[in-house]
């Protein structure tokens, strides 16, 4: 059996109603919906071997150059269907069933190519499309399932009975009916005059097109005449509509045989849809279909009886602890002075209520800190718990949130519910929370919660692809642990100098705002975006910036770019004023953040990004400007405790630009690196045509600002932009840029192609980032994900090998018994606390295990600095 996938898609999309079919992320999904539904009966009534769905790339195909109108009338996909077809690859992948597309080929040459192929193997084939051009696949052995206009439930069979009976020729000869009468939905328009009745008259009266045209002399009137005229348009026609049956494709019959579902994958996918009821209908048909299951997990119910809890302590906790040998479920939460724990494997769960401090929990703490496996949902919180309690753990064998952050970083799940949902197909007891006080039984224990937790890590780790596993064990999870030490840690802050740059701040704001209020000769709010519209476009007369809903930008790109190009002292003072509030504020949240202990305890987010990389947050220590004098002075804030010397920071030299060098391969970005030279003054003499000690500040200014921006799909408008240079000078620096380092350009370019053929960008240690909207009908969404798409490797690269250095320092220094520790990390940099007589050792370390964490085709150079603080430990 194979599919139109389009077509399809689009006629179940029109068939059910939009606004019935809409997820809590606003995606639509009823064509989605529609064509599983219609995917399910297929397989039920029908039954295939072997099975795929065929889809169209793009609009362009090797017919659009023959004939660009080639189905140009058709409008604008609409709002609602876009996002819907990458959705549909996705659960059609989940359950087992192969995707086809190719470059330049319509899903119909698919069809023709596998319908030809199945045939002569000896396969009844049957072909299911909505586009009448698949009529002239059939034949003896090949039959195609047409959809009504009703929608996609009903199917009418086409054999070539059935289309000798409504068209009256044989299938081959339908596509010259269709040459002659022309095909609107294509927009190819036929030769006037000769509709349906007509053609299907001249097909059996000549035999064929080709004599129809050869005898077009022997047909006489008015309609003969217009024959004559336009015979080019049949012919023109006839080619296109013809479908190719020989595409080189990347599967053979034998991939596309049927095996049974995973449904574990089958239930991750529907959740992500939120398709309840046909989630039970695949099951049944499963459990109903002729292909035995892969396993007897396969064939089990869907929602296997949770367990119910024991309360366990003492001797019967230490015996049922001592009887586990797999990963247990553990889920802690704090309840007044009281840790309330779960415990449970696949069978069994068991609950307690921590009092902390008690000895006679004992076998617990003993086993926490045991190298027992355990499995956590967000485990740093309970972690910190712990420590917060004396108590170590150690055997973290999963953590489940982070495992699905892995398999899924454009969208992780928040909540374990959700996680739940999307993996297992189950609903966790959350109760009403209308309800102040929930009824017993409606909202999950703690034993419960680690009964899902443990089977959704399961479920979850069965989606690993590829090198993810990897990324996942020997990456993420063993940083875990390393950073909630770091968090624990914090970073020790002098709040004196705190308090004055807030106070200094606040006095150079309020000066900027009057300097400002005298400038316009009124005080106004400049931080309403309405008040500025009005004195910048209207009082002022200024040029206007560009359009939003509101009238027109105040934001400050719009603003700086304002100034450089029609400068205004009112302009001016409010950048500055703007600035200097900015800094205010940083210096505001970093006051509220400090704790009682002196010190600042940043939430490291390991899966705040899509890309891999670590984020800050409460406070954001990633956002402390470095380039501005105001800036460097905040840094001067963060400082040792007492026992400590000294800080030391530490990190990656043009980190981006070394990972750059090592995937594109190229010759003279290697040669720079390898021998040490200034990167962008070597680049720079390259492109300028001269020695690197003639390129000038403002030769590097653009090469480094080029350099870095290809990376991120920067484009030569943008570069034009950001330079202040005109855009033919853009283009031509870019292209001597590319003419010289072209491994470069030919890396870029095949990184958004092989991401568009796998759906998903990798990093050098395998970690992948989906990218569903490289394949989106809506260019906007495309385009912006083709830009992410090309650093992402790059960017993801970067954070991977910064975390395994941090994990193997982290394990050296508590190895070597140095007091000395880690305490941040913030982009490319590491920031330590150094014990007195500890310097040699601990640079040695971190030296060593930044520079040797990837084995890359340049060297990874890491610069040291040390000082009282974080602006003069700087290098």
């Amino acid at each position: 059996m194979i599919i139109d996938g389009h077509s399809l898609a689009f006629r179940a999309f029109y068939a059910l109603p939009v606004d019935s079919f809409q997820i809590q992320s606003g995606q639509h999904t009823n064509a989605i919906h529609g064509f599983i539904a219609m995917l399910i009966n297929l397989l039920n009534n029908e039954k295939p071997d072997a099975l795929a769905v065929a889809f169209d790339i793009s609009r362009h195909s090797f017919r659009t150059e023959e004939y660009p109108e080639y189905k140009g009338t058709r409008g604008e996909t609409p709002p609602e269907f876009k996002g819907q077809i990458p959705l549909l690859q996705e659960t059609l992948h989940a359950m087992g069933i192969t995707t086809i597309e190719k470059e330049n080929y319509e899903a119909d040459d698919i069809l023709a190519t596998l319908s030809l192929r199945g045939a002569e193997a000896g396969y009844r084939v049957l072909v299911v499309s909505g586009d009448r051009d698949t009529i002239q696949l059939v034949d003896d052995r090949v039959t195609l399932l047409y959809p009504s206009k009703q929608g996609v439930s009903e199917l009418t069979r086409y054999d070539a009975e059935k289309v000798m009976e409504r068209y009256g020729v044989r299938p081959e000869q339908y596509p010259e009916i269709a040459a002659l009468v022309g095909e609107t939905s294509d927009n190819l328009p036929g030769v006037p005059r000769v509709g349906e009745k007509t053609a299907v008259k001249w097909i059996n009266q000549f035999g064929s097109l080709e004599e129809i045209l050869r005898r077009q002399d022997e047909i006489g009137g008015k309609v003969g005449e217009s024959l004559r005229e336009n015979a080019h348009l049949a012919e023109r026609n006839r080619r296109l509509n013809h479908l190719v049956r020989d595409v080189e494709l990347d599967v053979e019959l034998a991939d596309l045989t049927r095996e049974a579902m995973d449904m574990t994958a089958v239930a991750e996918a529907f959740a992500k849809l939120e398709f309840r009821t046909l989630l039970q209908r695949v099951g049944k048909l499963e459990g109903h279909d002729s292909v035995a299951p892969a396993s007897a997990e396969a064939a089990a119910p869907l929602t296997p009886t949770a367990p119910v809890a024991k309360l366990l302590l003492d001797e019967e906790l230490e015996q049922w602890l001592g009887q586990q040998n797999g990963p247990v479920g553990v889920r802690l939460e704090a309840v007044a002075d009281e840790l309330s724990v779960g415990l449970a494997t696949v069978t069994e769960s068991v609950e307690l209520s921590w009092k902390l401090g008690s000895s006679d929990y004992a076998p617990l703490v003993a086993w926490l800190g045991s190298d027992a496996p355990k499995v956590f949902w967000d485990a740093k919180p309970q972690l910190h718990l712990l420590a917060e309690a004396g108590v170590p753990v150690a055997g973290i064998a999963g953590d489940a949130l982070l495992a699905a952050w892995t398999v899924r970083p454009n969208a992780p799940e928040k909540t374990l519910a959700e996680a739940v949902f999307r993996y297992l197909g189950e609903q966790v007891p959350e109760g009403d929370p209308n309800q102040l006080v929930p009824e017993e039984g409606s909202v999950a224990g703690p034993g419960l919660l680690a009964w899902y937790t443990l089977r959704a890590h399961e479920s979850i780790r069965g989606r690993f692809a590829g090198h993810t596993a990897a990324v996942y064990d020997e990456i993420e999870l063993p940083l875990l642990p390393v950073l909630a030490a770091l968090e624990g840690r914090g970073v020790a802050m002098d709040a004196e100098m705190l308090t004055s740059l807030n106070a200094e701040l606040g006095e150079r704001a309020a000066g900027l705002a009057k300097t400002a209020y005298e400038l316009i000769g009124r005080e106004v709010n400049l931080g309403s975006p309405k008040q500025l519209q009005e004195v910048l476009f209207e009082e002022l007369g200024m040029p206007k910036t560009r359009a939003t809903k509101t009238g027109y930008s105040t934001d400050a790109a719009s603003l700086a770019d304002l100034q450089a190009k029609s400068p205004h002292p009112f302009l001016g003072t409010l950048l500055s004023h703007r600035d200097a509030t900015k800094l205010r504020q940083i210096v505001e949240g970093l006051e509220k953040a400090v704790a009682d202990d002196g010190r600042i305890h940043t939430t490291l987010m390991q899966i705040g990004t899509s890309t891999g990389r670590i984020s800050s947050t409460e406070p954001n220590l990633q956002n402390i400007p470095v380039r501005t004098e105001e800036g460097r002075r905040i840094r001067e804030a963060f400082t040792h405790a007492a026992e400590f010397e000294t800080l030391m920071t530490a990190d990656y030299s043009q980190i981006e630009m070394r990972i750059m060098a090592h995937l594109s391969g190229d010759a003279g970005l290697i040669e720079a690196f390898q021998g040490g030279e200034d990167l962008h003054r070597f680049v720079g003499s390259r492109i300028f045509g001269v020695t690197p000690a003639e390129v000038t500040n403002e030769m590097r200014a653009k090469v480094k600002a080029m350099s870095y921006g290809l990376a991120y799909g920067l484009s030569a408008f943008g570069l034009s932009k950001q330079l202040g240079i005109s855009a033919a000078e853009a283009k031509q620096l870019m292209t001597d840029y590319f003419d010289r380092f072209g491994g470069v350009r030919d890396y870029l370019r095949s990184v958004v192609e092989q991401a568009k053929a796998d759906g998903y960008t990798e990093t050098i240690y395998g970690r992948r980032r989906p990218f569903p909207d490289l394949a989106s009908p809506n260019r906007v969404l495309r385009e912006n994900a083709e830009r992410a798409a090309l650093n992402a490797p790059i960017q993801g690269s970067a954070a991977d090998i910064i975390k395994r250095a941090m994990i193997v320092i982290e394990r050296e220094i508590a190895a070597a018994g140095l007091k000395s520790r880690m305490l941040l990390q913030i982009h490319d940099e590491l920031m330590f606390e150094v014990a007195p007589g500890e310097w040699d050792a601990l640079e040695a370390i971190v030296l060593d295990r930044m520079s040797s964490a990837a084995e890359l085709s340049v060297p990874l150079e890491v610069h040291v600095g040390r000082g009282e603080n974080w602006n003069s430990a700087a290098h």
